[in-house]
């Protein structure tokens, strides 16, 4: 089955991008209808984060969300298969990467929007030095092994595992290399502490503040919005005073950025994920 799809994919590569979104869509509808865990997720995620906005406009977001998910979902056939023209002019770069090749050791902030994959190829097709990124293996080896082939195509791209530690990324990032990170994910209790996401307590890795201070690299975020076109990926400046010599307020700082982020278009962010599965003790679970 995996080989099968994976074939598909391939084959998809050479459409033209309004047919593999129209795929993407259905993928998305298909979805919203029969995965009713994830849809009642996202439901729940989105009544959390957004409690003044009716139910009709949360069921409206919800459905947008969905039809995203699977568009981006589809659209790993040509950012992973593509020639690299093709994938070149799919992704604009919205404010210049300039900012990621500065001399002192660089932090991406890349939070979990739909076109992450998207921006994490953008980065390494433009990267003059290695870029690293915290690799979570995937159940099946065969789907694993595409993965990993997809996201290193580019051969500037070095995968750390998460059960590996820190310390091999410090030692990379003081060689020179950047680290696309993505830590605004409920990754449990070890390591992380629990401060404000959109109004609601959230376990959070303080990764990367500390990470930050550890090697005094600047961090920059890294964002990217699915379009008609492609994907735009944008570079912001350089957060200021970060980080700081507090990691807790440090993460409420970054979960606050994140949260202005994700209000210029909602049906981005990924709200598959359970975000508040974590909780402070004596809470109730909210899934």
């Amino acid at each position: 089955m995996i080989s099968f799809f994976i074939a598909c994919m391939r084959w998809m590569s050479g459409w033209p991008l309004s047919r593999v979104r129209a795929v993407g869509s259905a993928l998305g509808w298909l979805l919203w209808c029969t995965a009713r865990s994830r849809r009642h997720i996202v439901l729940t995620n989105l009544r959390l984060c957004m409690p003044d906005v009716s139910h009709a406009e949360r069921l409206a977001l919800a459905r947008a969300h969905f039809r995203l998910v699977g568009q981006s979902l589809m659209d790993r056939a040509w950012l992973w298969h593509a020639p690299e023209s093709v994938v070149r002019s799919r992704l604009r770069w919205c404010g210049g990467p300039q900012a990621l090749d500065a001399a002192q050791p660089v932090v991406m902030f890349a939070p979990h929007f739909v076109g992450l994959d998207a921006g994490g190829t953008a980065v390494a097709m433009h990267a003059k030095q290695p870029v690293a990124f915290i690799y979570v293996t995937q159940s099946n080896p065969q789907l694993d092994a595409w993965v990993r082939q997809g996201r290193e195509r580019w051969g500037r791209v070095k995968p750390y595992f998460r059960h590996e530690g820190i310390r091999k990324i410090i030692v990379g990032l003081k060689r020179g290399e950047r680290l696309h990170l993505s830590p605004d994910m409920d990754l449990g209790p070890e390591d992380s502490i629990f401060v404000p996401f959109m109004g609601v307590n959230a376990a959070t890795v303080p990764s990367l503040s500390r990470m930050a201070k550890l090697v005094g690299a600047k961090v920059v975020p890294v964002l990217t919005r699915l379009t008609a076109q492609g994907y735009d990926v944008e570079v912001g400046e350089p957060w200021v005073n970060f980080p700081s010599d507090d990691a807790q307020a440090d993460t409420a700082r970054m979960n606050a950025l994140l949260a202005q982020y994700i209000a210029v278009d909602p049906a981005q962010y990924y709200w598959v994920h359970k975000r508040f599965k974590t909780r402070p003790e004596g809470e109730p679970r909210l899934y």
